[in-house]
């Protein structure tokens, strides 16, 4: 695997990140993931890690595990509580849950030839062929590798760190994929969009604010003449998707989701 395609520290990591995938880095990659969710940053408590590493224990797989985390925030800020999340124990049952969902899916993936052939995968709830989606993850991920070595000419930084830990989670996702006897589109897209808000995230922190500044003025410039016919949500949803499809032109970042297939 390419070396743009191995996991980095970020900012806000406790342990130091190796640049391999290693025992640290399913601990960090989580940690970064449900710090970055909740919107401020929260030391994980021993018992936090101490679930994860019931998590690695039990084999959960990297991506199931952060899929899972996006989706129980994503619950979360759609019926607002008063009290935030402090803790991963509140992600422990869509955890579990999508761990099942994953075993299940992978229900004969280690037959033989023979027995796979008798046994040909369903494929009809797919909204592509599977070697249409295997291309996208494949184009996204080399995509992705050729950025991160582009940024990477003019010296380590977070955003090269992103760009790698984006490609090494397609990667396991594009294996994965290939790999299940009941692919689930909905389950990639889930995982997809995940890194998606990781790499918008990390794209808004590596623009100048100058740059920033100039952006946001064009694209208000852009809307101007419609703003008045659109309702405030709704404009300012076309504001951010329209920044963030500026800065992934700027910086290169491709589409995941297979929306863009």
């Amino acid at each position: 695997m390419d070396g743009c395609s191995r996991m980095s520290s970020g900012p806000s990591s406790i342990v130091h990140r190796p640049s391999s995938m290693n025992y640290f880095n399913y601990f960090t990659e989580i940690e970064d993931t449900f710090v970055r969710r909740r919107g401020k940053h929260l030391h994980l408590s021993p018992m936090d890690w101490a679930l994860i590493e019931s998590w690695k224990e039990t084999s959960i797989p990297l991506h199931v595990a952060l899929r899972a985390i996006e989706r129980s925030f994503d619950s979360w800020e759609a019926k607002p509580r008063k009290r935030t999340v402090k803790t991963l124990l509140y992600c422990q049952e869509e955890v579990e849950a999508q761990y099942a969902e994953w075993l299940e899916s992978r229900v004969g993936a280690g037959a033989s030839e023979d027995e796979r052939a008798e046994k040909p995968v369903e494929e009809s709830s797919l909204p592509f062929a599977r070697s249409a989606i295997l291309d996208h993850l494949r184009r996204a991920r080399a995509k992705l590798v050729e950025t991160c070595e582009q940024r990477r000419t003019a010296g380590e930084d977070d955003f090269s760190e992103s760009l790698a830990r984006a490609a090494s989670l397609v990667a396991q996702l594009e294996t994965d994929f290939a790999d299940l006897t009941r692919p689930d589109a909905q389950k990639l897209e889930d995982s997809l969009t995940g890194i998606e808000r990781m790499l918008s995230d990390v794209l808004r922190l590596t623009v100048s604010s100058d740059e920033l500044e100039a952006l946001r003025g064009g694209i208000k410039k852009q809307l101007r003449p419609y703003r008045s016919h659109m309702d405030p949500a709704v404009y300012d949803q076309t504001f951010e998707n329209l920044l963030l499809k500026r800065l992934r032109e700027q910086f290169g970042v491709p589409r995941l989701s297979l929306f863009y297939l």
